[in-house]
């Protein structure tokens, strides 16, 4: 047998085995009454779960990992930006440090030109004017010079000074004749408080007074409106004894049977008067009263007949009721009677096919083995 022969069959029998694999998964799958019920596969499901877990916390890891990245180059970031930072300060402080060493403005070339002390520095054109410095050609000596400076410098510095005083002397008079206003202000804003306060009471005391004379007109307010109450009970009492002297004294509570009278008519009465029937009405009254009674006592009688007739005929028809019950109780024996005998025949009749199905045509029962063939395939 050649490799490729051999290579073959392993791989038809790798199918078969994944085939008869799969098989069994969809069996387990199938057989499942929950699963196959449901129609959820739970098993992936959970796995689903669990794998969208593992990538949340994947994810969540990472992004930890890039934050503490991010943290650790902004602290590098910051110690770099702190060291060139110090760099440009030493920078600066060594270049502030050469140019105080090195560039001095006295160590330029131009120093001389530009030194604001070379006048101080060096010797003055003359010392006098018998200075043998001074010849016919130095262009010294020249009218109107002031040869005088010192005591000229001298006076000014005496007039500076008395000036000075002057001033000194006005500030302290102007200082004390701002004292001196402040304290009037302060006074006159005293002054300013008291005539405030003093308005303030006199104030209080309108608002006082305003208040008594509001209090005392609302009293006299009240005790007038209590005057009217009174006069208006006393007057309203008034009345009630006049309207009930006149209900006293006039037709309404009078016994007098004309006042009732209508105008329209003897049959008509004015009913706010009417004071009740007299005699020969009321005997009117009671005479038609007791005919009633004699026409009600008529019609009970009459009714107690018909009812009596109506008993009568209830009895008849209760009476041929059972007649006619008795007859439909004797016709339900018979009829039950029969479907007794007909459902005893069926009996007979079913009883005898069992039999016969049982002796005859189920002859060859089955086993267990004939039950265990079912539900082993998928297909």
């Amino acid at each position: 047998m050649h490799k490729v022969d051999i290579q073959a069959e392993l791989r038809e029998a790798a199918a078969i085995e994944a085939r008869r694999n799969r098989e069994k998964q969809r069996q387990s799958r199938i057989f499942n009454a929950r699963y196959r019920t449901m129609g959820v596969d739970l098993e992936g499901l959970k796995r689903q779960v669990e794998e969208r877990k593992l990538r949340e916390n994947m994810e969540k890891q990472r992004e930890e990992a890039f934050d503490a990245d991010r943290v650790q180059c902004d602290k590098v970031a910051q110690m770099l930006e702190e060291e060139e930072h110090q760099r440009k300060k030493r920078l600066s402080q060594d270049l502030v440090e050469f140019r105080e060493r090195e560039q001095q403005p006295f160590m330029r070339r131009e120093w001389d030109i530009h030194d604001p002390e070379v006048v101080r520095k060096g010797q003055p054109a003359r010392v006098s004017d018998d200075d043998p410095r001074c010849g016919p050609s130095s262009m010294q000596c020249f009218a109107g010079e002031d040869l005088n400076s010192a005591a000229r410098l001298k006076l000014q510095k005496e007039q500076n000074k008395h000036a000075l005083e002057e001033q000194r002397t006005e500030r302290n008079k102007e200082l004390g004749d701002q004292k001196y206003a402040d304290n009037l202000e302060g006074k006159k804003r005293i002054e300013l408080d008291l005539r405030a306060m003093e308005l303030a009471r006199l104030e209080e005391e309108c608002r006082r007074a305003k208040a008594m004379a509001i209090a005392d007109f609302n009293r006299a307010q009240a005790a007038e409106v209590a005057e009217q109450q009174r006069l208006s009970q006393q007057r309203e009492q008034d009345d009630n004894y006049v309207e009930i002297h006149n209900h006293l004294t006039g037709n309404f509570l009078s016994e007098d049977p004309d006042t009732a009278k209508s105008l329209l008519g003897s049959h008509r009465v004015i009913t706010d008067r009417w004071k009740g029937m007299s005699l020969e009405q009321l005997q009117a009254v009671w005479k038609m009263q007791k005919e009633q009674c004699r026409e009600n006592q008529k019609l009970r009688q009459e009714e107690r007949q018909r009812v009596a007739e109506w008993d009568r005929q209830r009895e008849l028809a209760a009476h041929t009721a059972m007649q006619m019950e008795e007859q439909e109780q004797n016709f339900r024996v018979e009829l039950r009677k029969s479907l007794d005998a007909y459902n005893q025949e069926l009996a007979d009749a079913q009883k005898s096919n069992f039999q016969f199905l049982e002796k005859e045509v189920y002859t060859n029962a089955p086993t267990a083995h004939y039950h265990l063939q079912f539900n082993t395939s998928s297909r």
